[in-house]
């Protein structure tokens, strides 16, 4: 009897361990078959991406071209997310609503947006009702590369980056009765505030000796042509097209306003990444190595082409490539090759990608200075709840990215005119400026 159920266990033993083994190699392959379909950073998070992907927005605008680059190249794909649909927007009105509605009322979850957007979208200061919309700012998509032009009708005045010449210009204007416009894309955006700040330099008050307006970027240089505007600030190829059709000249790139200054973001819905933690983490990734594409100089006449196609800006190359590769044409004569006040979309470490919540501190801060803002506004609650820099540096760790930034503030900031910005005191830089809307 014993020597019989000896027997049988023996047999079942060596049936089980023949099972496991079965079991094993299965299981072996099962996973380097996943391992091929994904990633290994998204497969090391557990199970991949929730989602296949989600609909992000952008307006024509050479900065929205990562997320261009991430769905033409690939990067999407390789992350785990093939279904990624990158919208293009009609305006930054536009990109608003469609992001108050979401995707699942056929809007959109994130994109390419101005940086203060995730701050007046969070607190609802430009939403419909005032309703707050709650969003992350999950990395920078590029420095600098923007613009502030004028019209023609300044052309003997040579403005640069000193605008005090056209105070008495304006002065005259308006003594004829006749109205005097600047332009920008969004109230509160980074392009009301470089036209805001190089206006106030020079002594005009944006908000009572011009009216500040708002169109749509692929309207500004149509808006000059038939004189509507006596300048704006909008980011390329829009300068450069105005240039290109002799319609007006750019006074100075906003690199030149502020070296190396921080521009667009990826910018989503909270409640989406917080509900989709892995996709998220597998846009980042996919961005990030866009990015990276998109800085080296050998992909930037490829990049061009890419971007000007007609299903995404619809621009001819040459509007583009050249203030891209740092070629700028100022237009009436005046150009500079091989400029450092080109687009930047990486840098050191990411360090271009990185969002450093100091420079949210500053947009915050400025958007105090022209009243969006009430001033005592808790500046560091509002960017803490804002700005996902830890969520851009869990994706920079899983793509092995070195050097990256281990501090959340870039220190003190200096404008062209001189003045400062120390994050760690932003109540000092308000006091400091002559011409504000806030009593600080």
């Amino acid at each position: 009897m014993t020597k019989t159920f000896q027997a049988q266990s023996l047999a079942s033993a060596r049936t089980s361990r023949r099972a496991f083994l079965r079991q094993t190699a299965a299981a072996a392959a099962l996973f380097a078959a996943a391992k091929t379909a994904l990633p290994a950073g998204a497969f090391a998070q557990g199970a991949g991406p929730e989602v296949k992907g989600t609909k992000l927005g952008y307006i024509a605008l050479t900065d929205a071209a990562p997320l261009v680059i991430a769905r033409e190249k690939g990067f999407f794909a390789k992350h785990g997310l093939p279904d990624m649909d990158i919208a293009r927007q009609a305006s930054w009105g536009a990109t608003r609503d469609n992001m108050a509605l979401g995707t699942k009322a056929n809007g959109i979850d994130g994109g390419h947006i101005l940086r203060p957007k995730t701050h007046l979208y969070s607190t609802g200061k430009v939403m419909q009702n005032g309703q707050p919309l709650p969003m992350y700012t999950l990395l920078n998509l590029n420095e600098d590369g923007q613009g502030i032009s004028v019209s023609n009708e300044y052309k003997d005045l040579n403005i640069q980056k000193d605008a005090s010449p056209l105070k008495a210009a304006f002065e005259r204007k308006k003594a004829q009765g006749k109205d005097l416009t600047a332009a920008m894309t969004f109230p509160g955006g980074t392009h009301d505030l470089w036209i805001r700040y190089w206006l106030a330099a020079g002594g005009i008050d944006p908000d009572t000796d011009i009216k500040v307006i708002v169109v749509p970027p692929p309207q500004m240089v149509a808006n000059m042509k038939v004189g509507t505007m006596d300048c704006f600030c909008v980011g390329e190829p829009w300068n450069e097209q105005l240039v290109n059709q002799a319609i007006g000249y750019t006074a100075l790139t906003t690199g030149e306003l502020w070296f190396k200054h921080p521009e667009k973001v990826l910018g989503m819905r909270a409640e989406w990444v917080d509900a989709n933690p892995r996709a998220t983490q597998a846009i980042l990734m996919a961005v990030m190595e866009a990015q990276q594409w998109c800085e080296r100089m050998e992909n930037k006449d490829e990049l061009a082409q890419i971007v000007g196609r007609r299903q995404w800006f619809n621009v001819p190359v040459n509007d583009i490539n050249g203030r891209l590769k740092g070629n700028i044409n100022y237009g009436h004569g005046r150009t500079v090759a091989n400029s450092p006040l080109r687009m930047k979309f990486w840098g050191e470490g990411g360090a271009v990608s990185y969002p450093w919540k100091s420079l949210d501190t500053w947009f915050v801060t400025e958007n105090i200075r022209w009243g969006k803002f009430e001033p005592n506004t808790d500046i560091k609650a509002l960017v803490d709840r804002t700005n996902r820099a830890d969520l851009w540096l869990q994706a920079a760790k899983t793509l092995g990215i070195a050097g990256v930034p281990t501090s959340d503030s870039r220190g003190v900031e200096t404008f062209f005119d001189g003045v400062k910005f120390d994050p760690a005191d932003p109540q000092a830089y308000l006091r400091a400026l002559k011409i504000k809307r806030a009593q600080v």
